[in-house]
Protein backbone atom coordinates (compact mmCIF):
# COMPACT_ATOMS: atom_id res chain seq x y z
CA UNK A 1 0.00 0.00 0.00
CA UNK A 2 1.51 3.49 -1.00
CA UNK A 3 2.05 5.96 1.84
CA UNK A 4 -1.40 7.30 3.15
CA UNK A 5 -1.79 11.35 2.18
CA UNK A 6 -4.32 13.54 4.07
CA UNK A 7 -7.54 13.48 2.21
CA UNK A 8 -9.85 15.85 2.13
CA UNK A 9 -13.75 15.46 3.99
CA UNK A 10 -14.85 12.93 6.46
CA UNK A 11 -15.22 9.92 3.82
CA UNK A 12 -11.52 10.15 2.37
CA UNK A 13 -10.46 10.44 6.35
CA UNK A 14 -12.65 7.10 7.21
CA UNK A 15 -11.77 5.54 4.24
CA UNK A 16 -8.12 5.98 4.87
CA UNK A 17 -8.29 4.30 8.05
CA UNK A 18 -9.79 1.21 6.96
CA UNK A 19 -7.26 0.85 4.30
CA UNK A 20 -4.39 1.35 6.92
CA UNK A 21 -6.65 -1.13 9.23
CA UNK A 22 -6.73 -3.76 5.93
CA UNK A 23 -2.58 -3.04 5.49
CA UNK A 24 -1.96 -3.56 9.10
CA UNK A 25 -4.15 -6.74 9.14
CA UNK A 26 -2.36 -7.80 6.09
CA UNK A 27 0.89 -7.30 7.69
CA UNK A 28 0.84 -8.26 11.16
CA UNK A 29 -2.59 -9.59 12.27
CA UNK A 30 -5.82 -8.44 14.02
CA UNK A 31 -3.82 -8.57 17.53
CA UNK A 32 -1.75 -5.80 16.02
CA UNK A 33 -4.91 -3.45 15.45
CA UNK A 34 -4.85 -0.40 18.47
CA UNK A 35 -6.04 2.81 17.88
CA UNK A 36 -2.67 4.35 18.32
CA UNK A 37 -0.96 2.18 16.01
CA UNK A 38 -3.67 2.95 13.11
CA UNK A 39 -3.81 6.63 14.25
CA UNK A 40 -0.20 6.72 13.44
CA UNK A 41 -0.71 4.54 10.13
CA UNK A 42 -3.34 6.74 8.90
CA UNK A 43 -1.86 10.00 9.63
CA UNK A 44 -5.08 11.25 12.11
CA UNK A 45 -5.65 11.98 15.86
CA UNK A 46 -7.08 9.56 18.50
CA UNK A 47 -9.85 11.51 18.84
CA UNK A 48 -10.67 11.79 14.79
CA UNK A 49 -10.15 7.39 15.07
CA UNK A 50 -12.22 7.26 18.09
CA UNK A 51 -15.11 9.92 16.60
CA UNK A 52 -15.20 7.84 13.02
CA UNK A 53 -15.29 4.34 14.76
CA UNK A 54 -17.17 4.02 18.20
CA UNK A 55 -15.21 0.45 18.87
CA UNK A 56 -13.02 -1.74 17.46
CA UNK A 57 -15.53 -4.53 16.12
CA UNK A 58 -17.45 -0.95 13.80
CA UNK A 59 -13.89 -0.62 12.47
CA UNK A 60 -12.92 -4.15 11.71
CA UNK A 61 -16.45 -4.78 10.05
CA UNK A 62 -16.38 -1.47 7.86
CA UNK A 63 -13.11 -2.90 6.85
CA UNK A 64 -14.05 -6.22 5.91
CA UNK A 65 -16.90 -4.66 3.99
CA UNK A 66 -14.71 -2.01 2.19
CA UNK A 67 -12.56 -4.80 0.52
CA UNK A 68 -14.91 -7.12 -0.42
CA UNK A 69 -16.74 -4.15 -2.19
CA UNK A 70 -14.40 -3.66 -3.87
CA UNK A 71 -14.04 -7.23 -4.80
CA UNK A 72 -17.33 -7.88 -5.87
CA UNK A 73 -17.27 -4.77 -7.79
CA UNK A 74 -13.87 -6.01 -9.54
CA UNK A 75 -15.62 -9.82 -10.53
CA UNK A 76 -19.22 -8.54 -11.21
CA UNK A 77 -17.45 -6.61 -14.26
CA UNK A 78 -15.40 -9.70 -15.06
CA UNK A 79 -18.68 -11.90 -14.81
CA UNK A 80 -20.54 -9.26 -16.87
CA UNK A 81 -17.87 -9.48 -19.64
CA UNK A 82 -17.97 -13.26 -19.70
CA UNK A 83 -22.09 -12.51 -19.56
CA UNK A 84 -22.25 -10.69 -23.18
CA UNK A 85 -19.80 -12.67 -25.15
CA UNK A 86 -20.55 -14.26 -28.37
CA UNK A 87 -20.35 -16.65 -28.91
CA UNK A 88 -20.76 -18.03 -25.25
CA UNK A 89 -16.54 -18.63 -23.81
CA UNK A 90 -14.45 -21.92 -24.31
CA UNK A 91 -13.24 -24.07 -21.78
CA UNK A 92 -10.11 -22.49 -22.66
CA UNK A 93 -11.31 -18.64 -22.26
CA UNK A 94 -12.29 -19.69 -18.77
CA UNK A 95 -9.25 -21.37 -17.76
CA UNK A 96 -7.31 -18.43 -18.52
CA UNK A 97 -9.67 -15.58 -16.60
CA UNK A 98 -9.70 -18.43 -13.51
CA UNK A 99 -5.95 -18.41 -13.65
CA UNK A 100 -6.28 -14.27 -14.22
CA UNK A 101 -8.18 -13.77 -11.25
CA UNK A 102 -6.63 -15.92 -8.99
CA UNK A 103 -2.86 -14.60 -10.00
CA UNK A 104 -4.86 -10.62 -9.27
CA UNK A 105 -6.16 -11.76 -5.93
CA UNK A 106 -2.92 -13.18 -5.04
CA UNK A 107 -0.99 -10.54 -5.29
CA UNK A 108 -3.38 -8.11 -3.02
CA UNK A 109 -2.27 -8.32 0.81
CA UNK A 110 -5.77 -7.54 1.37
CA UNK A 111 -7.12 -11.24 1.17
CA UNK A 112 -4.86 -12.05 3.90
CA UNK A 113 -6.63 -9.27 6.04
CA UNK A 114 -10.16 -10.45 4.70
CA UNK A 115 -9.58 -13.70 5.53
CA UNK A 116 -8.55 -13.35 8.90
CA UNK A 117 -11.86 -10.78 9.60
CA UNK A 118 -13.76 -14.01 8.42
CA UNK A 119 -12.16 -16.14 11.26
CA UNK A 120 -12.58 -13.12 13.51
CA UNK A 121 -16.18 -13.45 12.47
CA UNK A 122 -16.30 -17.09 13.98
CA UNK A 123 -15.89 -15.66 17.63
CA UNK A 124 -17.20 -12.29 17.15
CA UNK A 125 -20.49 -11.97 16.47
CA UNK A 126 -20.45 -8.42 15.72
CA UNK A 127 -18.49 -9.54 12.54
CA UNK A 128 -21.18 -12.23 11.61
CA UNK A 129 -23.44 -10.27 9.78
CA UNK A 130 -20.94 -8.67 7.63
CA UNK A 131 -19.12 -11.49 7.08
CA UNK A 132 -22.07 -13.09 5.88
CA UNK A 133 -23.11 -10.40 3.27
CA UNK A 134 -19.72 -10.67 1.96
CA UNK A 135 -20.21 -14.50 0.99
CA UNK A 136 -23.84 -13.77 -0.48
CA UNK A 137 -22.25 -10.88 -2.66
CA UNK A 138 -19.55 -13.41 -3.67
CA UNK A 139 -22.13 -16.21 -4.02
CA UNK A 140 -24.25 -13.58 -6.80
CA UNK A 141 -21.10 -13.23 -8.71
CA UNK A 142 -20.35 -16.95 -8.95
CA UNK A 143 -24.59 -17.18 -10.16
CA UNK A 144 -23.80 -15.01 -12.81
CA UNK A 145 -20.34 -16.49 -13.96
CA UNK A 146 -22.66 -19.91 -14.57
CA UNK A 147 -24.94 -18.83 -15.96
CA UNK A 148 -22.78 -16.40 -18.39
CA UNK A 149 -21.11 -20.68 -18.72
CA UNK A 150 -24.34 -22.19 -19.78
CA UNK A 151 -25.37 -23.75 -16.40
CA UNK A 152 -28.84 -23.34 -16.01
CA UNK A 153 -29.41 -23.73 -12.08
CA UNK A 154 -26.17 -22.02 -11.37
CA UNK A 155 -27.61 -20.72 -8.11
CA UNK A 156 -27.46 -24.35 -6.68
CA UNK A 157 -23.64 -24.27 -7.69
CA UNK A 158 -22.49 -21.13 -6.28
CA UNK A 159 -21.87 -21.73 -3.23
CA UNK A 160 -19.48 -24.82 -4.08
CA UNK A 161 -17.65 -22.32 -6.06
CA UNK A 162 -16.89 -19.94 -3.88
CA UNK A 163 -16.12 -22.36 -0.56
CA UNK A 164 -13.71 -24.12 -3.49
CA UNK A 165 -12.34 -20.40 -4.27
CA UNK A 166 -12.31 -19.48 -0.52
CA UNK A 167 -10.12 -22.89 0.60
CA UNK A 168 -7.35 -22.54 -2.26
CA UNK A 169 -6.93 -19.06 -1.34
CA UNK A 170 -5.93 -20.26 2.39
CA UNK A 171 -4.07 -23.38 1.28
CA UNK A 172 -2.21 -20.97 -1.73
CA UNK A 173 -1.17 -18.24 0.99
CA UNK A 174 -0.75 -20.73 3.95
CA UNK A 175 2.10 -22.77 1.62
CA UNK A 176 3.49 -19.18 0.49
CA UNK A 177 2.50 -20.12 -2.84
CA UNK A 178 1.10 -18.02 -6.03
CA UNK A 179 -0.26 -20.81 -8.34
CA UNK A 180 -3.09 -20.77 -9.78
CA UNK A 181 -3.66 -23.39 -12.46
CA UNK A 182 -4.97 -25.48 -9.32
CA UNK A 183 -7.65 -22.80 -8.92
CA UNK A 184 -9.10 -23.27 -12.31
CA UNK A 185 -8.70 -26.79 -12.52
CA UNK A 186 -10.93 -27.37 -9.42
CA UNK A 187 -13.39 -24.45 -10.52
CA UNK A 188 -13.36 -27.17 -14.11
CA UNK A 189 -14.47 -29.96 -12.11
CA UNK A 190 -17.22 -28.03 -10.46
CA UNK A 191 -18.15 -26.37 -14.21
CA UNK A 192 -18.18 -29.77 -15.85
CA UNK A 193 -19.94 -31.98 -13.16
CA UNK A 194 -23.03 -29.02 -13.45
CA UNK A 195 -23.08 -29.44 -16.67
CA UNK A 196 -22.76 -33.22 -17.08
CA UNK A 197 -25.77 -33.46 -14.41
CA UNK A 198 -27.77 -31.14 -16.24
CA UNK A 199 -27.80 -32.98 -19.78
CA UNK A 200 -28.25 -36.09 -17.76
CA UNK A 201 -31.66 -34.65 -16.53
CA UNK A 202 -32.19 -33.40 -19.89
CA UNK A 203 -31.72 -36.65 -21.20
CA UNK A 204 -33.80 -38.24 -18.29
CA UNK A 205 -36.70 -36.10 -18.81
CA UNK A 206 -36.87 -36.30 -22.64
CA UNK A 207 -36.53 -40.23 -22.16
CA UNK A 208 -39.66 -40.17 -19.95
CA UNK A 209 -41.30 -38.17 -22.65
CA UNK A 210 -40.57 -40.64 -24.88
CA UNK A 211 -42.01 -43.42 -22.90
CA UNK A 212 -45.35 -41.49 -22.14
Amino acid sequence: MEPIQEGQGASDTRERILRAALDLIAREGIAEVSNRRLAELADVSLGTLTYHFVSQASLLRESLLLYVGEEVARLEAIAADLRARRPCPTTAEVVAEVQRIAAESAARPEQVAELELHLRASREVALQEASGRCFVAYEGVATAALEALGVTEAERHAGAVVALTTGMAVRRLGGGGDEAAGTAAALLTILRGALAEERTMVAALDGKGVSE
